[in-house]
């Protein structure tokens, strides 16, 4: 995945902050570890509506494009922060299934049997 480092991250309702699109650039990199079939990612940043009950809810959302099927996460909390970060650690434990899925997969190939006469 190489683009340009915050032209894939979008700020809705919320101001834009260097700190904040920093931290979810360096977590972006941190997904490629798990894994190296991420085409595109989009992380989307935003306030959602204001409910009167919960106070104000902060949404971040993680879009990947993998080749395969495409991953999209979404974590809610009444910090940006707390929902970056839980975003992300969804995103890394989701990627960390499919790669250990991908593994079992091609541990399981089925032995051809040998007809015996």
């Amino acid at each position: 995945m190489k683009s340009a480092p915050y032209d894939n991250i979008v700020f809705r309702d919320i101001d834009k902050s260097a700190t904040l699109a920093d931290t979810v650039s360096k977590k972006l990199h941190k997904l490629e570890r798990y894994c190296g079939d991420i085409i595109r990612s989009r992380v989307v940043l935003e306030a959602p509506h204001h409910h009167k009950h919960k106070g104000k809810q902060y949404r971040a959302s993680v879009e990947l494009a993998l080749s395969g099927n495409p991953v999209t996460i979404t974590n809610e909390s009444d910090s940006i922060h707390r929902a970056v970060n839980g975003a992300f650690d969804s995103a890394e434990r989701c990627l960390k299934e499919r790669g250990d899925r991908r593994k079992t997969r091609r541990h399981q190939i089925p032995v051809p049997e040998i007809a015996e006469d």
